[in-house]
Protein backbone atom coordinates (compact mmCIF):
# COMPACT_ATOMS: atom_id res chain seq x y z
CA UNK A 1 0.00 0.00 0.00
CA UNK A 2 1.27 3.46 -0.67
CA UNK A 3 0.77 6.73 1.00
CA UNK A 4 -0.61 8.90 -1.73
CA UNK A 5 -0.92 7.11 -4.99
CA UNK A 6 -3.54 9.66 -6.02
CA UNK A 7 -1.62 12.84 -5.34
CA UNK A 8 -4.20 15.03 -7.03
CA UNK A 9 -6.73 14.38 -4.28
CA UNK A 10 -6.08 17.02 -1.62
CA UNK A 11 -6.63 16.36 2.05
CA UNK A 12 -6.56 20.06 2.92
CA UNK A 13 -10.12 20.85 1.97
CA UNK A 14 -10.92 24.34 3.28
CA UNK A 15 -10.15 27.33 1.07
CA UNK A 16 -7.71 28.62 3.68
CA UNK A 17 -5.73 25.38 3.90
CA UNK A 18 -5.80 24.89 0.13
CA UNK A 19 -4.25 28.34 -0.33
CA UNK A 20 -1.44 27.48 2.09
CA UNK A 21 -0.72 24.27 0.17
CA UNK A 22 -0.83 26.13 -3.15
CA UNK A 23 1.66 28.76 -1.94
CA UNK A 24 3.89 26.03 -0.46
CA UNK A 25 3.92 24.34 -3.88
CA UNK A 26 5.32 27.53 -5.46
CA UNK A 27 8.40 27.46 -3.21
CA UNK A 28 11.65 26.07 -4.56
CA UNK A 29 12.98 22.80 -3.14
CA UNK A 30 15.26 24.27 -0.48
CA UNK A 31 12.61 26.78 0.61
CA UNK A 32 10.18 23.86 1.09
CA UNK A 33 12.76 22.08 3.24
CA UNK A 34 13.36 25.25 5.25
CA UNK A 35 9.62 25.76 5.79
CA UNK A 36 9.23 22.18 7.02
CA UNK A 37 12.15 22.69 9.39
CA UNK A 38 10.62 25.88 10.81
CA UNK A 39 7.20 24.23 11.19
CA UNK A 40 8.70 21.37 13.16
CA UNK A 41 10.83 23.81 15.18
CA UNK A 42 7.58 25.45 16.30
CA UNK A 43 5.88 22.16 17.04
CA UNK A 44 4.39 22.01 20.51
CA UNK A 45 4.47 25.79 20.59
CA UNK A 46 2.32 27.36 17.90
CA UNK A 47 2.02 24.21 15.77
CA UNK A 48 0.25 21.23 17.28
CA UNK A 49 2.17 17.97 16.79
CA UNK A 50 0.46 14.98 15.24
CA UNK A 51 -0.19 12.05 17.55
CA UNK A 52 3.04 10.01 17.41
CA UNK A 53 1.11 6.85 18.25
CA UNK A 54 -0.61 7.20 14.86
CA UNK A 55 2.72 6.51 13.15
CA UNK A 56 4.46 3.20 12.67
CA UNK A 57 8.17 4.09 12.46
CA UNK A 58 9.19 0.46 12.02
CA UNK A 59 7.71 0.68 8.51
CA UNK A 60 10.43 3.13 7.45
CA UNK A 61 13.78 1.57 8.46
CA UNK A 62 15.61 3.09 5.50
CA UNK A 63 14.34 6.58 6.35
CA UNK A 64 14.57 6.31 10.13
CA UNK A 65 17.69 4.18 10.42
CA UNK A 66 20.06 4.03 7.48
CA UNK A 67 19.42 7.71 6.66
CA UNK A 68 21.03 8.82 9.93
CA UNK A 69 24.31 7.13 8.97
CA UNK A 70 24.76 9.13 5.75
CA UNK A 71 26.80 12.29 5.18
CA UNK A 72 25.15 15.70 5.36
CA UNK A 73 25.34 16.06 1.59
CA UNK A 74 23.74 12.63 1.03
CA UNK A 75 20.95 13.44 3.50
CA UNK A 76 20.24 16.78 1.85
CA UNK A 77 20.15 15.15 -1.59
CA UNK A 78 17.70 12.53 -0.30
CA UNK A 79 15.44 15.21 1.19
CA UNK A 80 15.52 17.13 -2.08
CA UNK A 81 14.71 13.97 -4.07
CA UNK A 82 11.72 13.28 -1.82
CA UNK A 83 10.45 16.86 -2.12
CA UNK A 84 10.88 16.67 -5.91
CA UNK A 85 9.22 13.21 -6.18
CA UNK A 86 12.27 11.76 -7.92
CA UNK A 87 12.52 8.03 -8.55
CA UNK A 88 15.20 7.07 -6.01
CA UNK A 89 15.46 4.32 -3.39
CA UNK A 90 14.73 6.68 -0.50
CA UNK A 91 11.99 8.55 -2.35
CA UNK A 92 10.27 5.23 -3.13
CA UNK A 93 10.58 4.17 0.53
CA UNK A 94 8.98 7.48 1.52
CA UNK A 95 6.24 7.19 -1.12
CA UNK A 96 5.36 3.70 0.10
CA UNK A 97 4.30 4.79 3.59
CA UNK A 98 1.11 6.53 4.75
CA UNK A 99 0.92 10.23 5.50
CA UNK A 100 1.13 9.81 9.30
CA UNK A 101 4.39 7.93 8.84
CA UNK A 102 5.61 10.51 6.33
CA UNK A 103 4.93 13.25 8.89
CA UNK A 104 6.79 11.20 11.48
CA UNK A 105 9.80 10.93 9.16
CA UNK A 106 9.97 14.73 8.79
CA UNK A 107 9.50 15.12 12.54
CA UNK A 108 12.30 12.64 13.33
CA UNK A 109 14.60 14.39 10.86
CA UNK A 110 13.75 17.83 12.29
CA UNK A 111 14.42 16.67 15.87
CA UNK A 112 17.81 15.26 14.80
CA UNK A 113 18.81 18.30 12.69
CA UNK A 114 22.19 19.64 13.59
CA UNK A 115 23.00 16.40 15.41
CA UNK A 116 22.82 13.32 13.15
CA UNK A 117 20.83 15.04 10.40
CA UNK A 118 22.15 17.88 8.26
CA UNK A 119 21.30 21.15 9.98
CA UNK A 120 20.02 24.46 8.78
CA UNK A 121 22.95 26.74 7.84
CA UNK A 122 23.53 29.37 10.57
CA UNK A 123 23.46 32.09 7.95
CA UNK A 124 20.07 31.04 6.52
CA UNK A 125 17.43 33.75 6.63
CA UNK A 126 13.86 32.72 5.73
CA UNK A 127 12.19 34.68 2.96
CA UNK A 128 9.08 36.75 3.51
CA UNK A 129 7.08 34.05 1.70
CA UNK A 130 8.32 31.38 4.14
CA UNK A 131 7.55 33.61 7.13
CA UNK A 132 4.07 34.38 5.77
CA UNK A 133 3.35 30.67 5.26
CA UNK A 134 4.56 29.95 8.78
CA UNK A 135 2.27 32.60 10.21
CA UNK A 136 -0.65 31.17 8.22
CA UNK A 137 -0.20 27.62 9.50
CA UNK A 138 0.28 28.90 13.04
CA UNK A 139 -3.08 30.64 12.72
CA UNK A 140 -4.92 27.40 11.90
CA UNK A 141 -6.54 25.10 14.42
CA UNK A 142 -5.17 21.57 14.93
CA UNK A 143 -7.30 20.01 12.18
CA UNK A 144 -6.25 22.67 9.69
CA UNK A 145 -2.57 22.32 10.56
CA UNK A 146 -2.62 18.54 10.24
CA UNK A 147 -4.64 18.76 7.03
CA UNK A 148 -2.03 21.04 5.46
CA UNK A 149 0.91 18.96 6.68
CA UNK A 150 -0.63 15.67 5.51
CA UNK A 151 -1.41 17.13 2.10
CA UNK A 152 2.12 18.46 1.70
CA UNK A 153 3.80 15.31 3.04
CA UNK A 154 1.55 13.04 0.97
CA UNK A 155 2.44 14.82 -2.25
CA UNK A 156 6.14 14.08 -1.79
CA UNK A 157 8.11 10.95 -2.53
CA UNK A 158 7.84 8.61 -5.48
CA UNK A 159 5.45 5.80 -6.16
CA UNK A 160 4.37 4.09 -9.35
CA UNK A 161 1.34 2.47 -7.71
CA UNK A 162 -1.84 3.66 -9.39
CA UNK A 163 -5.29 3.82 -7.86
CA UNK A 164 -7.72 1.02 -8.58
CA UNK A 165 -10.22 2.10 -11.22
CA UNK A 166 -13.69 2.74 -9.88
CA UNK A 167 -16.85 1.09 -11.16
CA UNK A 168 -17.84 4.40 -12.73
CA UNK A 169 -14.56 4.43 -14.67
CA UNK A 170 -14.63 0.80 -15.82
CA UNK A 171 -18.34 0.13 -16.08
CA UNK A 172 -17.72 -3.21 -14.39
CA UNK A 173 -18.90 -4.33 -10.99
CA UNK A 174 -16.37 -5.76 -8.57
CA UNK A 175 -16.30 -9.50 -8.20
CA UNK A 176 -14.80 -11.75 -5.59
Amino acid sequence: MTASYEQKTPQALSNETQKIVEVFNTLDTDAKLAWLYFVYEKMGDSVTPADPTAAEPELAPLLLGDFFELSDEQQLNIMRAIVNCEDTEYSRAYGAIKENNQLFVWYAWAVAMGDVVVGMPDTYKPTEKINDLLAQIEGLDFEGQISVLRTIAGAMGYTDVKPIATQAETGKTPSL
